[in-house]
């Protein structure tokens, strides 16, 4: 699933847009401002940008001439700006394509998968599924029966690595040199603590697991409720 970032101060324009390509498959995250979005593109990294010209605070051309600065993230301009020397000064700036308000969502959703076709985007990593478990890498979402469960970016890190390896024990070495970058090791307490805190927060114990299940003096295996661990 794409993840877009739509940079749109009109808020009404902003929500339908939203609507509209969620529809059509995407992840949709927003800025309203010229500076948020600037900020959101170069902090969450989506797969592309939607960019209008009119924002409140910075104009969109001159965001455009700093996201290139640092960033080669695809940008589509969604603009009411029609004029030939607006087009052509914005494509010299680094756009990748450019389409007139007004617009039918349709027409934008195809303009977005055929840049991400002719950029080679790589395809975003699909989401995990256990059980009732669902953990969505490219959004960095969580849910459990269908309800959101809140993480924090380690507790998000930690989960997503073992739902990668679902089903398989994983040790506390690899959760350390994996999600805390401790290739030579660290405290397998801080691993503990973090495993203590995703149980709390999937509704479960270490005594009563349902998903995380410690494997004494190996390592940690998430599975769904009913697979029975490892001994």
């Amino acid at each position: 699933m794409p993840h877009l970032l739509v940079v749109e101060d009109d808020p009404q324009l902003r929500g339908a847009l939203v609507r509209a390509l969620r529809d059509h498959g995407h992840a949709v995250a927003t800025a309203a401002t010229g500076m948020a979005g600037l900020d959101a593109a170069v902090t969450h990294r989506p797969d592309l940008v939607v960019l209008d010209l009119g924002l409140p605070d910075v104009d969109g051309a001159q965001v455009l001439r700093m996201l290139r600065a640092v960033s080669d993230v695809p940008v589509i301009v969604a603009t009411a700006r029609d004029e030939e020397r607006d087009m052509v000064a914005v494509l010299g700036s680094g756009a990748d394509d450019y389409i007139v308000k007004p617009f039918g969502a349709a027409q934008l959703d195809a303009r977005v998968k055929a840049v991400l076709r002719r950029l080679g985007a790589p395809e975003p990593e699909p989401s995990i599924r256990v059980g009732g478990l669902v953990v969505s890498p490219a959004a960095r979402e969580v849910t459990l029966e269908g309800e959101a469960v809140e993480l924090t970016p380690r507790e998000f890190d930690l989960l997503c690595h073992l739902a990668r390896r679902a089903g398989q024990v994983v040790s506390r070495r690899e959760l350390l040199a994996e999600v805390w970058q401790q290739p030579l090791g660290g405290a397998d307490k801080t691993v503990d603590v973090h495993l203590s805190w995703l149980r709390r927060k999937l509704g479960e114990t270490a005594q009563r697991p349902r998903y995380l299940h410690t494997v004494r003096t190996v390592g940690v295996k998430l599975a769904a409720p009913g697979d029975a661990p490892v001994e």
